[in-house]
């Protein structure tokens, strides 16, 4: 599978990509991937759920973890990383 026409981020670097993965029906998972791994893992691709794509009404999900869809996300304010939504206090809002 590919990534959505709409979803706006590029690799954050050149050793990372985005998977598209089959979640559900109407659902997929789209996963961030780091190709060189870590020591721990003996170096193998490392998988993070960066959010889910919803392919009948065009939304995006924030995980809630890698199995589980959370709430709604305007896809203006997520970042290469994630969907998740950062809860800022006002004066770190200012500096955003």
């Amino acid at each position: 599978m590919e990534l959505p026409a709409s979803f706006p981020h590029e690799p954050p670097t050149k050793d990372h990509f985005y998977e598209v993965v089959c979640f559900k029906r109407f659902l997929v998972a789209i996963w961030i991937v780091y190709r060189p791994g870590f020591v721990y893992n003996d170096h193998h691709p490392v998988h993070c759920i960066w959010g889910f794509y919803n392919t009948k009404t065009g939304e995006y999900s924030a995980p809630i973890n890698a199995t589980k869809q959370g709430d709604t996300v305007d896809i203006q304010r997520t970042t290469p990383y994630s969907a998740m939504q950062l809860k800022l206090t006002p004066l770190e809002m200012a500096y955003v």
